[in-house]
């Protein structure tokens, strides 16, 4: 072989590398699913929201006081935080009342449907009332329909129905309606009281809506999840240890039985 042909063949392999480092930075290898979504920007990482921020006890004890809704005391040995956004997706999915969508997305189909995953909130709601944990939840724009919704929370919590109101709101029927129907518009107060008549009473509702008394608290919720380093949605803490995502409770599990000492 000539020495023009070993130069040749040198130029090529030099052009061969050059483009293979081209399409690596170019066409980057897509990262999966994280079960969450983020406000204002892509999810570009499966570990994004909660998992790059050290957060200890006090700064959750601190955001569980300062939350409207809330179950139990600082003092319980197990404390959950819910971070969410009733129009997400994923939110809905964690909650474990929307068998459709659940079905529908991928690994999440509910262990009463045939599946494997299991809703953290329900497991959650359980400790609750069982006396063995405490509870709050703390609003975060994810998916940009929720306002309204988180409202209703708020309102139905005040008179002792929150997890009533959560049932129909994260279900199928209450998906659909806040991101097709109701979405922020405040128009649409008597719509959202009408469909959750059945947990609270429809006029109490709509008149807690339109008073605007809980406009206020959106944006202290959002500052308090900030704070946890939280930007997606959904995101839980138990005690101070995150999860990014619609985890299932049994990646929780372990921590919530080392914290009660079983």
């Amino acid at each position: 072989m000539n020495k023009k042909s070993n130069f040749n063949q040198i130029l090529v392999i030099i052009a061969l590398i050059a483009v293979g480092f081209y399409l690596g930075f170019v066409f980057p290898g897509t990262k999966k699913n994280s079960g969450k979504e983020t406000s204002n920007e892509a999810d570009t990482t499966s570990e994004q929201s909660t998992q790059g921020v050290s957060v200890g006890i006090d700064q959750v004890k601190s955001a569980f006081n300062n939350a409207a809704i809330k179950f139990g005391d600082d003092s319980k040995k197990v404390i959950f935080l819910e971070i969410s956004d009733p129009s997400c997706p994923y939110c809905q999915i964690a909650a474990g009342y929307n068998s459709e969508l659940n079905s529908q997305s991928g690994n999440f189909k509910l262990v009463k449907d045939g599946g494997t995953y299991v809703a953290p909130v329900q497991e959650m709601k359980k400790l609750v009332e069982s006396g063995d944990a405490a509870f709050a939840m703390i609003y975060q724009n994810g998916h940009g329909n929720g306002q309204m919704s988180m409202k209703a929370l708020y309102c139905a919590n005040e008179v002792g129905k929150f997890w009533e109101a959560k049932a129909l709101l994260f279900s199928n029927a209450g998906y659909n309606l806040m991101n097709n129907t109701v979405k922020n518009d405040k128009t649409q107060s008597g719509v959202l009281a009408d469909f959750l008549a059945s947990a609270v009473d429809k006029n109490t509702m709509k008149s807690c809506l339109d008073s605007g008394k809980y406009d206020a608290q959106l944006n202290t919720d959002v500052s308090t999840a900030n704070s946890l380093g939280v930007s997606g949605t959904p995101g839980f803490f138990v005690n101070d240890k995150s999860y990014s995502g619609a985890y299932s409770y049994s990646d929780m599990e372990p921590v919530v039985k080392s914290a009660l000492g079983k």
